[in-house]
């Protein structure tokens, strides 16, 4: 079973890496302001949950409707992990050696979208102005700052993986 419950969890973890590559690729190459849109990023975290529960359900589906918590969590993290991954490297080889400069346009559109919102809130100017300021002076897509978006990506979505995996677990009736 614990071979079956990793392979199904890797196989939806490349499903998932696929297509999180997707939604970065293509609204690169349609319109990069798209990837700087709110409901985009709205969609992928809906998206990438929505996957680690069809892993769940696809390992318990595997074992006759039971999974342990651990192995429910198992293979939503493993799902959401690799799938992540692969849209970091993605993302890093894009913007780090394919089109550098698109990563400096995607800075811009977010500093403007950011100061737009920040004025919107009625934020004091100095304020805006510090905030316009770390914004610029941050890589965004450096391998640290991309190391430590996926580690905090992977903080919040295992929160919801605990969630997820005490919501569906069900153990065999002669382990209770």
């Amino acid at each position: 079973m614990e071979k079956t419950l990793k392979s199904i969890a890797t196989n939806f973890g490349l499903y998932l890496g696929v297509f999180l590559a997707l939604i970065t690729i293509i609204p690169y190459a349609v319109n990069i302001e798209l990837l700087a849109n709110t409901w985009l990023g709205a969609f992928i975290l809906i998206a990438v949950i929505v996957f680690g529960i069809i892993s769940v359900v696809k390992v318990k589906q595997a074992q006759n409707s039971y999974a342990t918590f651990k192995e429910a969590f198992t293979a939503y993290f493993i799902t959401v992990a690799l799938g992540l991954l692969i849209s970091v490297l993605v993302s890093y080889i894009l913007f780090n050696f394919i089109d550098p400069e698109a990563a400096t346009v995607l800075k811009e559109i977010t500093i403007e979208k950011t100061v737009q919102m920040m004025e919107g809130f009625n934020s004091p100017s100095d304020i805006i102005d510090q905030t316009v300021e770390n914004m610029e002076a941050q890589n965004n897509y450096s391998l640290a700052n991309i190391a430590k978006g996926l580690a905090g990506y992977l903080v919040m979505f295992s929160i919801i993986g605990l969630i997820v995996a005490a919501a569906m677990k069900k153990n065999t009736p002669d382990a209770e």
